[in-house]
């Protein structure tokens, strides 16, 4: 190893074992804050972090032979498909194909003792790395509930994540556009080169998730800031922090809503017919504070950031723009601090037994506050399209006790071809998982 190989480690170390130490310090002079959860949390008072913020992660230990995750009472969980690289999103196709996206978080430059820290801590926890950057097929020809056919549809991608599939065009959210493949019924794999609809700038927040309109005109795209709060300046953060609605027919795209730091999953309730995504809100101002956030989206909405969060509560650390966060919108139900809610999808009554309708919610997990956060999939009932009562845990265990290994962590979910199971993509564990009555 290198000289400068040896002393980033060393640094990393270092900075390592003095976040640890803050952590120890906060405890001893603070207690653990309760989470902030629900339509009204209690948000505590922000506590900006400076030069040492909380950076705590588990190691990545997998699963072990005969060992699961632990789903609610009255239900059940088996593996749909295992030996995956890195699975993070999923698409059911309407023959029943589930195609999932392999993809992973490239770190870039390495400019501070932190970000060697960071970066160090990332990969021991297996959240970053080389991507696969590709899309596989799984069937389940035999409806045994496991899929016994697997073959690569895409490869050669860009950090793929979201999919979409509309009529005989099979389209992908890569993290620097949005691509257009010729698709048939059935198809294990697409040979034919992708049609580039529109571009992104790469780097920070990665993802790009889809989601079609009811009509098929649209497409829905969540692509996330390229900083915490604008450090690089808010022209590097131009059409990020944002959905875009971008028109198939005309090819054009526009911001439909904006001020949202990293919206990730998108979903269309039933009831009103109304988008909503779930966001990762900004770090460096204690466990709780801000709470990441499921939220209806309004067409030109702006949700606060990075002036302010949770409505109109002002961030110091930011240069700031009163008429911004005059307009700043509140978000409907708070998950829970640095949570990682990623997946979203909607859960028809009678899906699963004893859950009625309402949100699923994969909660990646933390890794920038004291006590571990996330780490299980979750449900937000809702009654007359809006959410209507506490969160429910719907899957558990991927988490230690002791918080030092994850045996997995969840991000996408989605229904089952069956319709009556969900399906979770466990990006650690490299597991799609699928959980029934």
């Amino acid at each position: 190893m290198s000289g400068s190989g040896v002393l980033a480690q060393v640094m990393a170390r270092v900075v390592a074992r003095v976040g640890e130490a803050a952590i120890v310090w906060r405890r001893l002079h603070g207690s653990t804050p309760r989470p902030a959860m629900g339509p009204s949390p209690t948000i505590p008072e922000a506590r900006p972090q400076g030069r040492l913020p909380t950076l705590k992660m588990p190691t990545a230990q997998g699963w072990g032979p005969g060992q699961k995750p632990v789903a609610a009472p009255g239900l059940q969980v088996q593996a749909y498909a295992t030996g995956l690289d890195h699975p993070r999103w999923m698409l059911v196709l309407p023959n029943g194909d589930v195609t999932v996206s392999e993809a992973c978080f490239l770190p870039g430059a390495v400019n501070s003792l932190f970000d060697y820290a960071m970066v160090s801590t990332m990969k021991r926890a297996a959240a970053a790395g080389i991507s696969p950057n590709r899309i596989t097929l799984l069937r389940d020809a035999d409806g045994d509930g496991v899929a016994e056919v697997r073959t690569t549809l895409l490869e050669g991608l860009s950090q793929p994540f979201g999919m979409a599939l509309l009529g005989e065009t099979f389209y992908v959210g890569n993290t620097d556009g949005v691509l257009a493949f010729p698709y048939a019924t059935g198809a294990t794999r697409l040979a034919a080169p992708g049609r580039l609809l529109t571009t992104f700038k790469p780097g920070g927040h990665w993802t790009r998730s889809l989601l079609p309109s009811a009509d098929g005109q649209q497409l829905y795209i969540g692509v996330g800031s390229l900083s915490n709060i604008g450090e690089d300046g808010l022209d590097a953060e131009v059409d990020r922090a944002c959905i875009h609605e971008l028109d198939l027919v005309s090819g054009h795209r526009r911001i439909f809503a904006a001020g949202l730091r990293n919206p990730v999953g998108l979903a269309w309730e039933p009831t009103t017919g109304q988008l909503w995504t779930v966001v990762n809100e900004r770090d460096g101002l204690g466990d709780e504070t801000p709470p990441d956030y499921l939220t209806s989206v309004r067409d030109g909405g702006f949700y606060g950031w990075p002036y302010s969060y949770w409505g109109g509560t002002v961030d110091d650390r930011v240069p700031q723009d009163p008429v911004a966060v005059a307009q700043a919108l509140e978000p409907d139900y708070a998950l829970g601090g640095h949570t990682a809610s990623l997946g979203l999808c909607w859960l028809p009554a009678g899906t699963l037994p004893g859950f009625p309708d309402g949100m699923v919610i994969g909660q990646h997990g933390s890794w920038n506050r004291s006590t571990l956060s996330g780490y299980k999939v979750i449900f937000v009932p809702f009654v007359d399209g809006r959410p209507a009562g506490p969160p429910r845990d719907l899957l558990t265990g991927f988490l230690a006790p002791d918080e030092t290994v994850s045996r997995g962590r969840p991000v996408g979910v989605a229904i089952g071809p069956d319709r009556a199971s969900l399906l979770v993509a466990d990006d650690v564990g490299n597991v799609i998982w699928r959980v029934t009555g």
